[in-house]
């Protein structure tokens, strides 16, 4: 009797067990993939002598369209701190975010957040940049770009200055409500491609004679080379040097922005 008892709790624990290991979210793995987001900022010229902008961190919301305060990712901001705006024209930018990965499909929105320390030199006076209270949690830019997975991107924030500083009437405040036009660019390509015998332990490599890039095959012979900026590459497929078999060298591979190159099946002899 006691041994069948036994039996018994020990089979209703292996159910619980399963039972809550086995949950929608264990079985279902993450595909989605991850892409690359860098930004800059730069400004089209203003009526100004300066104008010091102070820079916290960028903020973005990735597959999350809701519009209240949920859902904002950090970016952790590289170069945080004060920048004249006015510096930053005819080609010249600062790099705020530098490669980070963030999850690919939707990036809906982008929000600049800046400090406290916002001021307008005019006639040599210096004034202090007044920030609406609409806008003190940050800038919220519209995006609305798709991410595609091991794709990079680079995001230049276009800093309107005449119509972002504004005079406040009778106050003679003197307000920043930034006007900031979004645009990106996808910046990176990829190469695919298959390896054949699959028992061989196989390295690809691609150079474009700057920057080389390289990966393995997995245990069915595919492999993926990512991050590639777009121009004419070559790639170089080694097998195990135990294998006796000969690398495969392949020129004038091209690849361009936002795309897969697709080379096919690569039979090594």
């Amino acid at each position: 009797m006691m041994m069948n008892l036994l039996k018994k709790a020990i089979l209703l624990v292996l159910i619980s067990f399963f039972s809550f290991g086995c949950s929608d979210d264990d079985s279902a793995p993450d595909t989605q993939g991850k892409a690359k987001v860098s930004i800059k900022l730069m400004d089209a010229p203003g009526d100004f002598e300066h104008v010091y902008i102070d820079i916290v961190d960028v903020m973005v919301k990735v597959n999350d369209n809701r519009d209240g305060e949920e859902g904002w990712q950090s970016l952790e901001t590289i170069n945080t701190g004060l920048y004249d705006l006015l510096t930053l024209t005819g080609g010249v930018n600062v790099l705020l975010v530098d490669d980070f990965e963030v999850l690919s499909g939707t990036l809906n929105q982008i929000r600049l957040i800046l400090g406290d320390h916002n001021t307008v030199v005019i006639d040599g006076v210096t004034h202090p940049l007044k920030t609406p209270s609409a806008q003190q949690s940050g800038l919220k830019i519209k995006i609305n770009q798709t991410l595609l997975p091991n794709m990079a991107y680079t995001f230049l924030l276009d800093f309107d200055v005449d119509k972002s500083i504004v005079v406040a009437g009778n106050s003679g405040n003197i307000n920043l409500k930034p006007v900031i036009r979004a645009s990106a660019e996808a910046t990176t390509g990829t190469i695919s491609g298959s390896i054949l015998p699959l028992d061989v332990q196989t390295q690809i490599s691609a150079t474009n004679g700057v920057d080389e890039i390289t990966t393995y095959a997995d245990v069915e012979g595919n492999f993926l080379l990512v991050g590639l900026t777009p121009g004419n590459y070559t790639v170089t497929i080694t097998p195990d040097p135990m294998s006796d078999l000969l690398p495969t060298v392949l020129e004038n591979v091209e690849v361009s922005a936002e795309n897969n190159t697709a080379i096919g099946v690569i039979t090594m002899e």
